[in-house]
């Protein structure tokens, strides 16, 4: 695969990463509020689940690595998982004095990330 496809696979996996966060972001917004970061929990566990089974099945070779990983894992997973808005969140929780909201979105982002993309692993076997 040459390099401009390669581009090509990372944008078109970012747009439709993008567009989903933003879809389910404005959905948990709807549903649940402003009080939590609940989007930015929930696309963060939906990422780390996808990216632990992304990583399942190139590790078992069911999947081509070069394609998948350029396409779901750097362009879709890029753009619809948040770190980025994770932090910022946390530290908006923080500037409002709202220090047990920010330490349990800490909390909840790693612990059930890193069980979400364990899960997917284990889905994988």
């Amino acid at each position: 695969m040459n390099n401009a496809m390669i581009y090509l696979f990372i944008a078109i996996g970012g747009a439709g990463g993008a567009c989903l966060r933003f879809f389910i972001a404005q959905l948990v917004l709807n549903l649940l509020g402003k009080g939590f970061p609940f989007a930015t929990l929930i696309v963060n566990i939906t990422g780390s689940l996808i990216m632990g089974v992304l990583y399942g099945l190139i590790e078992q070779g069911v999947i081509e690595v070069v394609l998948y990983r350029t396409l779901l894992g750097i362009g879709f997973l890029g753009a619809f998982t948040t770190f980025s808005t994770f932090s910022l969140d946390t530290l908006l929780l923080l500037q409002q004095g709202e220090i047990m909201k920010a330490m349990l979105n800490v909390l909840l982002n790693v612990v059930l990330c890193v069980l979400a993309a364990g899960l997917g692993m284990f889905f994988t076997k």
